[in-house]
């Protein structure tokens, strides 16, 4: 039986119906794409960053400056967790010579760095610092220059001589031909500061900012530049590290303007 006209403009229209059903669906499809993409075009890149957990060795007196500098870091990189283990510069390079799980180093000179080139890649300068007089709080006696501490009633304290404080100390007080007899010779500045600070010393060479968080325990008397010296800061990757571009990314945010405002609030001088 041959189909009416009626007959035919139904099956027409169902058939019509049924092939605007799978084009509309490619189209919803592809729009729900665009907006993908224009949702994950509008994530940071860290954000979705593959997560590590990296390991700096770092010399004390960064000890506040890098806790706070973590902070930033990590809330800044998603997923990234910085561990930082504090200690002498010279202790630090003993550490890595010894294959200690580690991603990047920081150290407070340049020669200890510079005798790690085996175990580092290239170093970056991210900070300098200079020394300053430490004296018990209120400065009882009345220290106001280097020679001061060649006074035999002043119980002075050191960092041994292997320590880049030390070194600079010793080099400072040799080129003014000044002779101090330390009580104690420290393996790192902290432990100077300390001494200071819990009065088993009268004064010591400490970095300037190690003196800032310590209030009124003690007084930092400052060292004319022409007798002074100044410290350097690099930063490097380690070789042995498994995280290296992690690692990498943070030594180069070291020098980023967001660190260098947090180390330069923390008194530590421009690379």
């Amino acid at each position: 039986m041959s189909a009416t006209p009626n007959t035919r403009r139904i099956a027409a229209a169902a058939l019509t119906a049924a092939l605007l059903v799978p084009l509309s669906a490619c189209g919803s499809g592809g729009d729900e794409k665009k907006a993908d993409d224009a949702a994950s075009a509008s994530v940071p890149a860290s954000a979705g960053a593959k997560a590590a957990n990296l390991t700096v060795l770092a010399a004390s007196s960064l000890t506040d400056v890098f806790n706070t500098a973590k902070a930033a870091y990590e809330k800044s990189h998603p997923g990234t967790k910085v561990t930082v283990s504090f200690a002498g510069s010279q202790e630090l390079a003993a550490q890595v010579k010894q294959g200690a799980p580690a991603d990047a180093l920081v150290t407070a000179d340049t020669k200890t760095m510079d005798g790690l080139k085996a175990e580092t890649n290239d170093a970056t300068v991210i900070a300098k610092n200079r020394l300053v007089i430490a004296t018990g709080k209120g400065n009882p006696f009345k220290v106001d220059e280097l020679k001061d501490l060649a006074d035999s009633k002043i119980k002075v304290v050191l960092t041994a001589p292997e320590v880049p404080v030390g070194r600079y100390g010793e080099q400072i007080l040799d080129a003014q031909k000044i002779e101090v007899k330390p009580v104690s010779q420290e393996p790192n500045v902290r432990a100077v500061l300390s001494k200071v600070e819990l009065g088993e010393a009268d004064a010591g060479l400490v970095y300037k900012t190690d003196t800032v968080k310590s209030g009124d325990k003690v007084v930092a008397v400052d060292i004319p530049d022409e007798q002074n010296a100044v410290a350097s800061y690099p930063a490097a990757t380690l070789k042995q590290s498994k995280n290296a571009e992690a690692a990498a990314a943070f030594v180069a945010w070291l020098s980023s303007p967001e660190a260098q405002k947090i180390l330069q609030d923390a008194g530590f001088q421009k690379a």
